[in-house]
């Protein structure tokens, strides 16, 4: 008999095989199952409850996934995938994380009947090159439109993202918000530049955009309700100062040999706060921002002087009034020319339900937007800024990559169609594998049907006889939601841009070749003779650290 070989540490959990591969499968059809109901515009919400007791309700699948707390290793791939498809189009989570899913569990009975998974992976990646090529091809352009058709048709694509969120009830008001506001940044990239604030109270329909800068009043000191709340074409001073009277802060020594030479250096002090604040009022500015405290003389002498002051302004905050108002912020009051100095058509303080709001509008460069969100509860508002991120992310896509392809399950239902067909002309295996890829393109439609509670057997059959039309005229037929039959999802206007499809279906195919790739696990165990004696040292350590010579420094 064979003495037994001892490789790794005693304790080591390591799993391979076949069986391994099985399980992992199955953890990602258990997450898939997680965010499955809540795809499409009949889609279901989550209410997650984290250990901190914040509870959080989304139906969006990035946040869901993240704030899963998800331990099994290969089922963390589909967290990163949601989450990357997040960040580069900002919707589409749900439906890569499902495509994922789908793939791995049409892989399985594959795998337990022998086949290897390198040619799995193998037909994978070909069908996935051949359903990007098939979408870039089914794709329509939105080019050379004029501005207003534009709009309508990124409205749209707004409108479709919109459709399975809290807020899809209100979806054509928030489409067209975001159109104006992703419109107002222009080709500027930066999603800061669109802020989103919210304020409790009222209802949705009473958010609105700021075309400009809009923040919450700051805190401020007496004499702040004198000062004029309203001003037309004023110049904006953007400061990183404080206007306070400050006491020396370096231990300065000072010998007096007379008495009255003290009152000469309290008056050094406030001769220099003096001097910055006639600065500020030199320079001509109506309205000065600082990033730092404006304390009650300053607050006091610019009111004298009608001129509004608001210190404590957030840096996100100043940074957009910067860009729109096209200022630069001062680190100094010295030398403040025009140029620095920005301005906008209107300043105004406004009462928005319990809070006040500076609102700039009518900016120059108007290089930013603000949107004041209004609702009930706070998760609720919550919710709704995620979807808001979702569409704002989606109609910049659009406007830099403007095809868009028809939704509602129609291209999933095209490239699935085209992929049998292409299937039948391959000898071999993988003629089974590329036509299990294709049925599991089929879970877009199905889920959509599920969830809006229809028959989806119907409606597929309904939907498949369509596409296998001969003239390509079904390519754009759809799921209807409404009505729980099918219909032309182009004429609908149920719109997304490809670039979404093409980024859900790469990082599904990716993630789940990867999966099927993985045959060994291995855990390793942390011994926990370690970690008693790293905290026997930890107490050690602690008493002996200064020694009595030494002196505190």
């Amino acid at each position: 008999q064979q003495p037994q070989i001892i490789l790794l540490k005693e304790g080591t959990d390591t799993s391979q095989g076949k069986a391994q591969l099985v399980s992992n499968i199955n953890a990602c059809t258990a997450v898939g199952d997680v965010v499955r109901t809540t795809l499409g515009p009949r889609g279901m919400d989550k209410l997650i409850h984290d250990d901190k007791g914040s509870v959080t309700i989304s139906n969006d699948g990035a946040t869901i996934m993240k704030l899963l707390d998800i331990v099994h290793p290969a089922a963390k791939i589909l967290v990163d995938i949601a989450k990357s498809q997040d960040s580069e189009v900002g919707d589409g989570t749900t439906t890569v994380v499902l495509l994922a899913a789908e793939f791995l569990k049409e892989a399985k009975p594959f795998i337990e009947d022998g086949v290897h998974s390198q040619n799995l992976i193998r037909s994978y990646r070909t069908a996935s090159t051949l359903a990007i090529a098939k979408v870039k091809e089914l794709a329509v352009s939105i080019e050379g439109k004029s501005i207003e058709e534009k709009k309508g048709l990124l409205a749209k694509c707004a409108a479709t993202t919109l459709s399975s969120k809290l807020i899809g009830g209100e979806k054509e008001f928030f489409a067209t918000m975001v159109v104006d506001a992703v419109m107002a940044i222009g080709n500027d990239d930066r999603l800061n530049l669109i802020g989103i604030k919210k304020v409790p109270g009222g209802n949705m329909r009473d958010s609105f955009l700021v075309d400009g800068v809009a923040f919450k009043k700051t805190f401020s000191y007496a004499g702040f309700e004198q000062q004029p709340k309203k001003f037309l074409n004023p110049k904006i001073l953007l400061l990183n100062i404080e206007l306070e009277l400050k006491s020396e802060k370096e231990n300065a020594e000072i010998r007096l040999s007379d008495p009255s030479q003290y009152q000469s250096i309290v008056d050094a002090e406030w001769n220099i706060i003096y001097d910055k604040l006639d600065k500020c009022v030199e320079s001509g500015a109506k309205v000065v921002l600082s990033r730092l405290a404006i304390g009650d003389l300053a607050t006091q002498y610019f009111a004298d002087r009608d001129i509004f002051c608001a210190g404590r302004v957030a840096e996100e905050d100043l940074n957009r009034v910067a860009a729109a108002a096209g200022g630069t912020v001062q680190t100094s009051v010295n030398n403040i020319i025009d140029e620095v100095l920005g301005t906008c058509e209107i300043f105004e303080e406004k009462q928005v339900g319990g809070e006040r709001f500076n609102i700039f509008s009518g900016c120059p460069s108007g290089r930013t937007a603000t949107i004041v969100l209004r609702g009930g509860a706070d998760q609720f508002i919550e919710e709704a800024e995620r979807s808001l991120h979702d569409a704002i992310m989606i109609v910049r896509r659009a406007v830099k990559n403007s095809t868009v392809v028809p939704g509602g399950g129609a291209i999933d239902m095209e490239i699935s169609k085209y992929l049998r067909q292409h299937s039948r002309t391959i000898a071999g295996k993988s003629q089974l594998f590329i036509n299990s890829y294709a049925k599991a393109l089929e879970v877009i439609p199905r889920q959509l049907c599920d969830n809006a509670g229809f028959d989806a057997t119907d409606v597929l059959n309904k939907l498949r006889q369509k596409h296998a039309m001969q003239s390509g005229e079904g390519a754009s037929y759809g799921v209807d939601i409404n009505t729980g039959g099918i219909s032309d999802s182009f004429a609908n206007f149920v719109w997304e841009p490809a670039v979404v499809k093409i980024n859900a279906i790469n990082a599904a195919t990716e993630a789940a070749c990867l999966i099927l790739s993985v045959d060994e696990t291995v855990k390793n165990p942390k011994s926990e003779s370690a970690q008693g004696d790293a905290a026997g040292a930890m107490g050690r350590g602690r008493g002996g650290g200064r020694g009595r010579g030494m002196r505190r420094r």
